[in-house]
């Protein structure tokens, strides 16, 4: 029989949900356990942190709580942990990971930290042009604050070559994180387009977590999910072909069918057949989808292309401040003291002198998702939020957001309701641009640990 090995997913984002994690890690029968923890602006907003409080250790903060929910059961079931909880101290984490293994008396446990995406302090002179806009890198050199390379699978496999247990690592593109075990067991070449491409199809389908097994697809009545309060993460049965069946644990929410597995699939993909990731361009055209048991899905005919000679750096840039606050009406006439409300507030801003590049009042409820596309008949609603939020350039201007919200309290309109003011209703604006490095300029780095 063709060897199969079983990847089961641990998170999908930073601020995911543990208990699927911790019962995977228990009943998943699992060879290993992969988290991804890092959105976009994940690391920018760590940069921004630790350079305002020298006391944050720059990894991910539930890493604690993570790790104390899966360590016990994956150091007893042989399960690898695979993360990229690392962040910007992938050292770090790693450090803090030998920590908690002896603090449960595991000893002999060796953890590898991958590092080398952090290209903050030479990012202007590795990269040309912004995609977005295709203007120079140079031109957000005044407002740079890091430059993090989406590395592949490539490092991660040579810890596990090196007997890593658990690797820890910085910003790492999401499938390569699911797909470096299949590429280590399977022994496949790097630059076997067809295998590795079918491994970052599977990669991407477990990235996601509970979006395959029916998170974040849910529609009453129209697509109705079971128990949608237990979700279990997703587990890949993937054999050496690059063909896997999904499924999760018994007994727990959710569902994995064709729908859910064809929708995650097409997430954030823009083109199926040429999804660009650092170890592979992966196409899904040719996919076959079967529902071969209850909450088992059999995924095949992945393939690839061969890899982009760049790899995408997302660069953080500060972009000014946000002020925001809210506030309530309700009952009959609710949508009529709210638009006299905006209209107070736009003339007290002149008042004040705001300087905002954006200002924006919606009422949720009536037009803040759709804005000017929301129709004119609508019908008034018999209560309504309203968010006022100024985009600025300092953050002195966004606290008058704040402070001419709490006036309409006691002189604004009829029936206002105010929450009880907070100290701090602003907040840095992160932009995020990207650009392209040769894969040359960006070798990775390997540090082990020992509990």
């Amino acid at each position: 029989m063709s060897k199969t090995i079983r990847v089961g997913s641990g998170a999908a984002w930073w601020g995911d949900r543990v208990e699927p994690a911790k019962l995977n890690a228990e009943q998943g029968q699992l060879d290993y356990l992969c988290f991804e923890t890092m959105a976009e602006a994940t690391v920018s907003a760590a940069q921004v942190r630790s350079r305002r409080d020298p006391t944050f250790p720059g990894y991910d903060t539930y890493l604690d709580e993570r790790m104390r929910a899966v360590l016990p059961a994956c150091m007893k079931n042989g399960t690898r942990i695979i993360s990229n909880q690392g962040w910007i101290n992938p050292e770090g984490a790693a450090r803090r990971i030998v920590a908690l293994l002896e603090e449960f008396g595991l000893r002999g446990v060796k953890v590898a930290a991958i590092t080398g995406s952090l290209i903050t302090d030479r990012v202007l002179s590795l990269t040309d042009r912004i995609l977005e806009n295709d203007e120079p890198t140079h031109t957000l050199e005044s407002s740079l604050i890091s430059a993090e390379v989406y590395l592949g699978a490539e490092p991660i496999v040579q810890a596990l070559r090196e007997g890593a247990q658990i690797v820890v690592t910085g910003r790492v593109a999401d499938p390569s994180i699911f797909m470096a075990p299949m590429m280590y067991e399977f022994d496949w070449d790097p630059l076997d387009h067809v295998r590795v491409g079918a491994g970052n199809g599977i990669g991407h389908l477990l990235e996601c977590g509970a979006q395959v097994t029916g998170g974040y697809f849910s529609d009453p009545g129209f697509k109705d999910v079971p128990e949608p309060w237990n979700f279990g993460f997703p587990i890949a049965e993937v054999q050496e072909d690059g063909s896997a069946i999904f499924t999760k644990v018994a007994g727990t929410g959710g569902m994995v069918s064709v729908q859910t597995v064809k929708e995650q699939m097409l997430y954030e993909v823009h083109d199926p057949a040429n999804y660009l990731t650092p170890d592979v361009v992966v196409d899904f055209t040719q996919a076959r989808i079967e529902q071969v048991g209850p909450d088992r899905v059999r995924v095949s005919g992945l393939t690839g292309k061969p890899r982009p000679p760049t790899l995408k750096v997302s660069i953080g840039c500060t972009e000014g401040f946000i002020g925001e606050d809210m506030f309530f009406y309700a009952g009959p006439g609710a949508l009529r003291r709210a638009e006299l409300a905006k209209r107070i507030l736009q003339e007290r801003f002149k008042i004040v002198h705001l300087q905002a590049e954006d200002v924006r009042i919606d009422f949720l409820g009536v037009n803040a998702i759709h804005g000017e596309a929301t129709p004119d008949n609508v019908p008034e609603p018999y209560e309504i939020a309203v968010r006022v939020a100024a985009r600025t350039q300092s953050k002195e201007e966004a606290t008058k957001v704040g402070r001419e919200v709490d006036g309409m309290a006691v002189s604004g309109v009829a029936h206002t309701g105010k929450r009880v003011p907070h100290q701090d209703r602003t907040r840095e604006i992160i932009g995020v641009w990207s650009s392209l490095v040769p894969r040359e300029q960006v070798p990775a780095s390997i540090t082990y640990f020992e509990s």
